[in-house]
């Protein structure tokens, strides 16, 4: 049975080529140190969150999934300008 990194990389290869200018956009913007503290806050109340509980409504862990998947794009979309 696959697992998420297969479903990961499923999505990589499905995905429109990725623009270079916007990778280096968000390295130049992420990569200074407040641009470092802000990518942790967005990772701590994001991805570092639990998406769904016991008797929540499966929408709302779709939702909260939604919100890691802008952090996980713009981490990235940084290790990619770093391997340019």
């Amino acid at each position: 049975m696959a697992g998420w990194d297969d479903l990961e990389a499923m999505q990589e290869a499905m995905a429109p080529p990725q623009s270079s200018d916007m990778d280096k956009l968000c390295l130049r913007v992420f990569g200074t140190e407040e641009g470092q503290k802000l990518l942790k806050w967005f990772r701590e109340i994001t991805i570092e969150q639990p998406c769904w509980g016991p008797g929540s409504d499966p929408s709302y862990g779709y939702f909260l999934e939604g919100r890691c998947s802008l952090v996980k794009e713009i981490e990235s979309r940084i290790h990619r300008a770093r391997n340019l």
